[in-house]
């Protein structure tokens, strides 16, 4: 067993008390009475050298469990189970926040010998306030990740604010992910405004994608609706990519052949037939085979042979022999 590992006991009953599974860590634990955010601060105000502050938070369901990333070091999955409370981990150094880490319960966690001051009594809301005021300082996407994982009302609302049009793009991007991810039903509404209403293409193509993660039935419409309506070429054809990824075969193979067929753009139509290569066990194949056959346009034409070339697929092969035997 490595040296300076201190695994401190807590009370059972005590709210949020349930200790991480640490190693190398010098743990301190703290109540939180009354303003996070205020007794936070004052931590981090105190701290000159590399520490963490933590606690825990009630997850919300479905959340998948997070063990890919140490603290300091290596860690370690314990039980497959999906988890229904999770960590926030925020590092400090020279009196300031530097990065936000979350984890799940059944990780083993590595703190690099570093102190680690534990926040029992911790407030949902109060957490979800506090990292949308650090988001400034912090890469946006893991704090983003620690409010959409909160399992409250609060974290909506402030997906809700960092999803709005006056927020710095990546930040729309980032909060748009989480909305699919884990928000459910809100998530899904959430983001039909998105594609309905932001001025940013690359923040529509990103909510498109936010919906291919998402678990609601109403998404993959969602989907089919932005490839034959956005305004962008571009977010047309990565709509179609990811009906490709995600939709039933017979679905995406319908929607990307109309698209085909249909979209007045060449660039949607050549993404389109790209899109077929996609459609998981070579579903797509047979659809490539009557673009190259029968496509009046001679750029998609050669697009679909090109991608048959790749494919290695007998049918494809059987194609060119056709071709080349006539």
């Amino acid at each position: 067993m490595k040296s300076a590992i201190v695994l401190l006991a807590f009370c059972a009953t005590a709210a949020n008390a349930q200790p991480p599974r640490l190693e190398n860590a010098r743990i301190q634990t703290r109540n939180v009475n009354g303003n996070l955010e205020t007794q936070f601060r004052s931590l981090v105000a105190a701290q000159s050298d590399p520490a963490w502050i933590g606690y825990q938070l009630p997850a919300v369901a479905g959340h998948q469990r997070m063990c890919e990333e140490a603290l300091e070091g290596r860690n370690g999955a314990v039980n497959p189970a999906a988890p229904q409370e999770f960590y926030v981990f925020y590092r400090i150094n020279q009196k300031k926040v530097e990065k936000i880490r979350t984890s799940s319960p059944d990780c083993v966690i590595d703190a690099g010998g570093l102190p680690v001051y534990w926040l029992t009594g911790v407030a949902a809301p109060q957490s979800v306030a506090l990292v949308e005021t650090l988001l400034p300082q912090l890469p946006n996407n893991s704090a983003i990740a620690a409010i959409a994982l909160t399992n409250d009302p609060a974290a909506d609302a402030s997906l809700d604010r960092l999803v709005g049009a006056n927020q710095p793009e990546q930040i729309r991007r980032d909060a748009a992910f989480w909305l699919g991810n884990s928000r459910g039903r809100h998530g899904y509404e959430m983001l039909l405004r998105v594609l309905h209403e932001d001025p940013s293409d690359r923040v529509r193509e990103h909510a498109i994608f936010a919906l291919s993660e998402s678990r609601e039935p109403d998404a993959m419409r969602a989907i089919i609706q932005a490839a034959h309506d956005d305004k962008s070429p571009h977010v047309r054809g990565q709509a179609l990519f990811w009906l490709a990824q995600r939709a039933a075969h017979q679905v995406a193979a319908t929607e990307i052949g109309a698209a085909i067929l249909n979209d007045p753009e060449i660039e949607v139509k050549r993404r389109a037939v790209f899109a077929l290569t996609q459609i998981p066990k070579g579903d797509g194949v047979p659809l490539l085979i009557e673009v190259a056959r029968t496509n009046r346009t001679p750029a998609v034409r050669k697009q679909a042979m090109f991608w048959l070339g790749q494919s290695k697929d007998p049918r494809a092969v059987k194609f060119f022999e056709e071709i080349l035997t006539r």
